[in-house]
């Protein structure tokens, strides 16, 4: 992918992996990678001697808690809409803790946690995603969707 960039932003340290830094890049990416997820923390390198915590029972997980990339087969709309949907779900997890930053890998699906989130082992990283990419995706999200609405609503 050429517009894909290898630099890494000051604040986000980590590995020197590439830098996706548009909503269109990301999307061609999943479709010439299928069984890719987002994941919001602290980095691969942090990641890659643990797995995630269940906060409200303390139990270890068997993997790392990730969002899936890949729209369903329901999925009518175009590819940018759901990943807008996807990574602006979990952005806060960003915002609350600024070591935290999102960033793609791929891995064995080992089980799911207690929201239902696929949990990865064996993760491989991928690709940092830019802050331009995840402000175009806010962007994108609060114009296509009805966003915060629930069934109760």
């Amino acid at each position: 992918m050429s517009a894909v960039d290898q630099t890494t932003e000051a604040k986000r340290p980590g590995p020197d992996l590439p830098r996706v830094l548009r909503l269109a890049e990301l999307a061609a990416l999943v479709r010439a990678t299928p069984g890719l997820h987002v994941r919001w923390s602290e980095g691969p390198d942090r990641d890659a001697a643990r797995t995630s915590i269940d906060t409200e029972s303390g139990l270890r997980l068997p993997g790392l808690s990730v969002n899936p990339l890949d729209p369903e087969a329901w999925w009518t709309r175009p590819w940018e809409d759901w990943l807008a949907r996807q990574l602006s779900q979990y952005r806060h997890l960003g915002d609350e803790n600024p070591d935290r930053y999102a960033w793609v890998l791929r891995g064995e699906l080992v089980g799911r946690g207690p929201d239902c989130e696929p949990l990865l082992s064996d993760v491989e990283p991928v690709a940092l995603l830019s802050g331009e990419l995840l402000r175009e995706a806010e962007e994108r999200y609060r114009g296509a969707f009805d966003a915060g609405r629930g069934p109760e609503d």
